[in-house]
C-alpha cells in the first residue's frame, strides 16, 4: 500500500512491515523503526504469518477452486444488468411504459445493488466471508426466478430491486475473499477476475438471441393497455422471450449458489478468524487448505499465542493513542457489545486516519461514482439505442441481438490487457476511462450497422479494461480488516450514483439519443481526472 512497505515474499528474508499502521504513525510524526515489527499490531504481525503461509503453499486447488466461484460471482453482476438493458424494450412493449419509466427499471436495480454492497460490504467484515459468499447469490436467485411471474410495471420494479440486493454484494465480497487467499505473486489474478464480467454478459446475449426474438410481439404491435378493445396488441402470451430470459439467469444464479454451498467447502478467512481473536480455527483454516493443497502447514496455535504474551501491553494494539483499531483480536473477545459496536464504527475512522489515506478514500469514491455513473448508463440504454438505430436503416430484430453478442466479446480481450497492464495501474485506469468515454462520443455521430457495432464494442473493451484494473486494485489499497468494508463503500457510491444516472438518461432519451451518449462520456471523464491525482505510492503493487 504504501513505499516503505517491504517485501513478504518467498525470496525475501524479511516480513513485510504493514503500511496501515506505519503510515498512521508516520502521519502523527512519530518516528518508526524500519528495522523490526515492534511498532506493528499483534493482528498485524499474525497476518504477516498467514501471508507467508499462503506464499508458500503457492496456487494450490483450493485457490483455483475459490478463483473461479469468486469468478461466477462478477459473471452474475453483468449477467443481470445486462439482462435488463436486454428485456427493456420488450418490456416496454408489452407493458406499455413511456420512455422516461425505462429509467426506473434500471434506478430499481441500482437501488438493490446500492443497498446489496453497502449493506454486504459491511457485514462481510462484521459476521463473516463465509456467510455474505452464499447468501449473495442465493437472494439474487429466489427473486430471479420470481421476476419472471409479474405482468404489472410495478411487480417488475419491485422484484428487480430485489435481485440487485443480492447481485449487489458480489463484487467487494468476491474481490476481498480472493484477494486473503491469493499468494502475492499471484494478485495479479484479481484484475483477471473481471475476465467473468464479459463472459457474463456474453453469455446473456447468446441466451437472449436464442429466446427473445423467437418468443416476442411482432415489432408493430403496441401494448393493450394503448389500443382500443379488439384491437390486435402485444399479449403476455405472444411475449414470452424476456420472461424465459430471467428464468434461464435466474437458474443459472441458483446453480452458483449449488456449487458454492454444496460442492465446494468453503473457509472462513484466516485474517477474519484473527481479527476476531479465534487463533484456533484460523490455524485449522490453514492447516484444512495446506492439506487440500498437499502442502505442509507449519503455522501452530503456539505461533499467535505467543505473540499475545509479548504484545498484551503494547500501544499498537490498544486505543490509548486513539489511533483507529484494525484488528485488536484477543481484546474483542472480552470487549462488551457497546466496546465491539464502538470498535466497528473505527473503521470509518481509518477511512480519514491521515490526510493522505483521507485522500486516497475520497478520490476511490469519486472513481467509482463517476465510473458506474458511464457504465450504467451505457449498459443499460445502449441496447436500446442500438435497437432504435439499427431499427431507423432497417437492421432485423435477429440481426440486433446478434450484433450484442458481437458487441461484448469485445469485453474479453480487454480484460486480458488490463490484467497484463497491472502493474502499471494509473496508466492503465487513465488511458482506458479516457477511451471510454471518447467512444460514446464517437458512437453518437455514427450510424451504420458495421460502425454501431465496432464503435460499442470499442467502448466495452475500454470498459472491461478499466473496471478490472479497478476493481482488483481497490481492495489491496487497503487492510485486511476494513477491505471489505472499503471496497463495500466505495461500491456504494458507485451504485448511489446509478441509481440517479438512468432516471435522468431516461428523461433525455426521449428528446435526443446523443444526449444519453454525452451524458454517459462525461462522467467517465470525471474518472480520468480523479485518476491523475491519486497519491502514487497506493498503486503500487503490496504486500499485506
Amino acid at each position: 500500500m504504501a513505499e516503505h512497505t517491504r517485501s513478504d515474499s518467498p525470496d525475501s528474508g524479511k516480513i513485510a512491515t504493514s503500511p496501515d499502521a506505519a503510515e498512521i504513525e508516520r502521519d502523527n510524526g512519530e518516528s518508526i523503526d524500519e528495522s523490526g515489527d515492534e511498532k506493528l499490531s499483534v493482528y498485524e504481525r499474525k497476518a504477516m504469518i498467514v501471508d507467508k503461509e499462503l506464499n508458500a503453499m503457492g496456487m494450490g486447488k483450493y485457490q483455483w477452486r475459490l478463483f473461479f466461484l469468486c469468478g461466477f460471482g462478477y459473471m452474475l453482476d453483468l449477467l443481470w444488468a445486462q439482462a435488463f438493458g436486454l428485456i427493456t424494450p420488450r418490456l416496454q412493449q408489452e407493458l406499455g411504459f413511456s420512455d422516461p419509466e425505462i429509467g426506473n427499471i434500471g434506478s430499481s436495480f441500482s437501488a438493490g445493488l446500492c443497498a446489496g454492497a453497502f449493506v454486504w460490504g459491511i457485514l462481510v467484515d462484521i459476521v463473516g466471508r463465509r456467510l455474505a459468499f452464499n447468501m449473495t447469490v442465493l437472494i439474487a436467485s429466489i427473486f430471479g426466478l420470481s421476476l419472471g411471474g409479474p405482468s404489472t410495471y410495478n411487480g417488475v420494479i419491485v422484484l428487480t430491486a430485489f435481485v440487485g440486493i443480492g447481485v449487489g454484494g458480489n463484487i467487494p465480497i468476491d474481490t476481498t475473499i480472493t484477494l486473503e487467499f491469493l499468494p502475492t505473486n499471484r494478485r495479479f489474478l484479481l484484475a483477471l477476475l473481471s475476465i467473468f464480467q464479459p463472459l457474463g454478459v456474453v453469455l446473456c446475449c447468446i441466451i437472449a438471441y436464442g429466446l427473445v426474438p423467437k418468443h416476442s410481439c411482432a415489432t408493430n404491435l403496441k401494448a393493450c393497455n394503448q389500443v382500443s378493445p379488439g384491437t390486435p396488441c402485444c399479449t403476455k402470451s405472444q411475449n414470452m422471450g424476456w420472461r424465459y430470459l430471467v428464468f434461464t439467469m435466474g437458474g443459472i444464479t441458483l446453480f452458483v449458489f449449488f456449487l458454492r454451498f454444496f460442492v465446494f467447502k468453503f473457509r472462513e478467512s484466516p485474517k477474519f478468524l484473527l481479527s476476531r481473536g479465534q487463533d484456533e480455527k484460523a490455524v485449522k483454516v490453514l492447516h484444512d487448505i495446506a492439506k487440500l493443497n498437499g502442502h505442509q502447514c507449519n503455522v501452530t496455535l503456539e505461533t499467535f499465542t505467543s505473540l499475545n504474551e509479548e504484545n498484551t501491553s503494547s500501544a499498537a494494539s490498544t486505543s490509548n493513542s486513539g489511533k483507529p483499531i484494525l484488528g485488536s483480536n484477543m481484546q474483542q473477545t472480552k470487549a462488551k457489545l457497546r466496546e465491539k459496536f464502538l470498535h466497528e464504527g473505527g473503521r470509518y475512522k481509518y477511512l480519514f486516519s491521515s490526510p493522505t489515506i483521507a485522500r486516497l478514500t475520497i478520490l476511490v469514491w469519486i472513481i467509482y461514482a463517476f465510473d458506474y455513473w458511464g457504465f450504467t448508463i451505457a449498459g443499460f440504454y445502449l441496447p436500446t439505442i442500438l435497437a432504435r438505430k439499427n431499427a431507423s436503416i432497417g437492421v432485423s430484430l435477429y440481426s440486433t441481438y446478434r450484433s450484442y453478442i458481437l458487441i461484448y466479446i469485445f469485453g474479453i480481450p480487454g480484460v486480458v490487457i488490463g490484467t497484463l497492464l497491472w502493474n502499471g495501474r494509473r496508466t492503465a485506469m487513465l488511458s482506458s476511462s479516457l477511451m471510454m468515454g471518447v467512444s460514446l462520443f464517437i458512437f453518437s455521430q455514427v450510424n451504420s450497422e458495421a460502425s454501431n457495432i465496432g464503435i460499442n464494442g470499442m467502448e466495452y473493451f475500454f470498459q472491461s479494461m478499466f473496471n478490472a484494473v479497478l476493481y482488483g486494485w481497490t481492495p489491496e489499497a487497503f487492510p485486511a480488516s476494513i477491505r471489505g468494508t472499503a471496497a463495500g463503500v466505495a461500491s456504494f457510491w458507485g451504485r448511489l450514483f446509478s441509481i440517479v444516472s438512468p432516471l435522468i438518461a431516461g428523461h433525455l432519451l426521449s428528446k435526443s439519443t446523443n444526449a444519453v451518449l454525452y451524458l454517459a462520456g462525461s462522467g467517465v471523464f470525471v474518472c480520468t481526472v480523479a485518476i491523475v491525482f491519486l497519491p502514487q505510492k497506493y498503486l503500487k503493487p503490496q504486500s499485506h
